[in-house]
């Protein structure tokens, strides 16, 4: 009976234990769902006063009866939207907002649904109505920014912090330990490793003596310091304490191929992109910018097109477009247009590469054209031919192929899976490249780029592109 009495004593105290380690979570998403309901109606009335000059009566007020439908409304869209349902890695400022914006607009498209449906929109003011979000989405934003400061301030003196331990050695568990060292704005506390071995009866004790000294809120796992049966002791003993088990698998071998779990049913995949832009979505978008950018450039630039036909036919014998067979993506070998910068029988002087401004083969006006960039506009042609992107690693003669494929095989291969482009972020930052050192170079550049693909990031390039070509340092 006294064993038993005493089991039911550990039991006891190890509920209120775990009530007290978890007494404050979950608490954030509570404050701020609330805060914007308030800032919601706070916006509401002064809206209301700065366009009526007075307040909406209680009862029977059409505008009162409107806050109650968009309170409820807030309640479901949030609800829907996940608002608040965030973990301390998710709490950011960009986060948060863009958050924000999407429910807010996902609540006025409701609630003017609602209006229209309900027959109701000619009793209530448009200025009112749009003021009013106007003025919520500036105080939530400011409240955001406000919480967000105020906890990474708090946590960094080394308050609200959870309490964790890495189960594991190694490389993989000085990652974890590193990251949250160098990151104490998420609020984590390192209470040690448990390095597991398979002939050691008496570990999990340990660690169970451990969590229930220290409290512990997390116990990362290294999966591969692991056995199957030793996670599923952890899992279990986690279960136990309300302690939460993180199971750390080991991609360092293959994350610069931004691997990602894709969920078949039940059961988890790794799908490794051995490509860039290999999802459906992402090439759809970065072929019709390419279409519609080019497009643009070609239909607009039409003047600047003939004038400078015109510049080089007149500036020196020979055809008006340099053609030069390249590499492509695949290494498909296709044909590139350039106007001309060089003397037409410049393959005499038996020279491979661009010489910078004393090179004896380009012509003054070649020299202009290279500086401003302004040889590379026929490449639209290839980027609307489907060749070439606006946006892209440099298309290379067979010449420099070779050579990066002897300095640096892995990582021109991974170049080679997208299309080239008349622009990159190695051609802005190195420009031509007439060694092996600058082509590793400007091919380290253009590797970073796809790993980080966005269409915004396509953009600050072009624009930085034009700035090369305003300024004249092209080379």
């Amino acid at each position: 009976m006294s064993n038993l009495t005493q089991s039911g004593q550990v039991i006891t105290q190890r509920y209120y234990k775990n009530i007290m380690k978890n007494r404050f979570a979950g608490l954030l998403p509570k404050v701020h769902l609330w805060t914007d309901l308030v800032l919601l109606n706070v916006s509401f009335f002064l809206a209301y006063a700065l366009r009526f000059e007075s307040l909406p009566t209680l009862l029977g007020d059409p505008y009162t009866n409107m806050l109650l439908v968009a309170n409820l409304l807030w309640l479901l869209c949030s609800n829907l939207a996940r608002t608040y349902y965030f973990t301390r890695l998710s709490y950011h400022f960009n986060i948060q907002i863009t958050s924000l914006l999407k429910t807010a607009v996902a609540h006025a498209g409701l609630l003017m649904g609602f209006m229209y449906f309900a027959q109701v929109g000619d009793l209530y003011s448009r200025s009112q109505f749009l003021l009013t979000y106007a003025l919520f989405l500036l105080a939530s934003t400011l409240s955001r920014a406000v919480a967000v400061s105020v906890l990474k301030l708090y946590r960094h003196a080394g308050y609200n912090y959870n309490r964790y331990v890495v189960v594991g050695k190694g490389e993989l568990a000085t990652m974890i330990r590193n990251f949250y060292s160098q990151n104490r704005e998420l609020g984590y506390r390192f209470y040690g490793t448990v390095p597991f071995t398979n002939d050691d009866p008496e570990q999990m004790n340990r660690l169970e003596a451990m969590i229930n000294e220290q409290k512990l809120d997390y116990v990362y796992c290294c999966l591969s310091d692991l056995t199957d049966e030793q996670v599923r002791d952890l899992i279990r003993l986690g279960e136990r304490h309300r302690t939460q088990i993180r199971l750390v698998p080991d991609f360092r071998g293959f994350m610069d191929k931004m691997a990602r779990i894709e969920y078949h049913d039940l059961y988890p995949v790794i799908q490794v992109n051995t490509k860039p832009f290999s999802n459906i979505q992402e090439q759809s978008i970065k072929r019709v910018f390419d279409l519609v950018f080019s497009s643009i450039v070609m239909i607009l630039g039409a003047p600047l097109f003939l004038i400078l036909m015109l510049v080089v036919k007149l500036s020196s014998p020979g055809p008006i477009f340099f053609r030069q067979k390249r590499s492509g993506r695949w290494g498909e070998i296709f044909e590139i247009y350039k106007f001309r910068s060089m003397y037409a029988d410049c393959d005499k002087m038996g020279l491979q590469h661009s010489q910078g401004d004393n090179d004896p083969r380009i012509t003054p006006v070649g020299k202009i054209l290279r500086k401003t960039r302004l040889d590379e506009l026929p490449q639209f042609y290839n980027v609307l031919k489907g060749d070439m992107s606006v946006v892209g690693p440099r298309p290379l003669y067979k010449y420099d192929v070779d050579m990066l494929m002897e300095a640096e095989p892995h990582d021109f291969q991974r170049l080679l899976t997208v299309k080239p482009g008349i622009t990159s972020i190695g051609q802005i930052n190195v420009g031509y490249a007439d060694t092996v050192a600058k082509n590793v170079e400007r091919l380290q550049y253009d590797v970073q780029y796809l790993k980080s693909y966005s269409i915004l990031d396509d953009i600050k390039l072009i624009f930085k592109t034009v700035q090369v070509m305003v300024l004249g340092r092209g080379q």
